[in-house]
């Protein structure tokens, strides 16, 4: 995986970790998910960054979709 796509993928694992107040964000680094699940991490990301709050089943659900996109 190129590092200007590791660095994207890392910004936006943070991104979500941040929006979602997770603590465990260091078990998910970039290098986890493959190429194929580059564009629905995109997509996870785009619709986290949108919401201002999430419910605790949103976040559990969001945390599960992040855990079934790697690999």
């Amino acid at each position: 995986m190129p590092s200007q796509q590791t660095e994207t993928l890392n910004k936006m694992i943070e991104d979500i970790s941040q929006k979602l107040n997770m603590l465990n964000v260091g078990v998910i680094r970039a290098e986890d998910f493959s190429d194929e699940k580059i564009e629905d991490l995109t997509y996870l990301h785009q619709m986290v960054m949108k919401k201002t709050s999430f419910s605790p089943s949103e976040m559990q659900a969001i945390a599960e979709e992040l855990a079934s996109l790697r690999k």
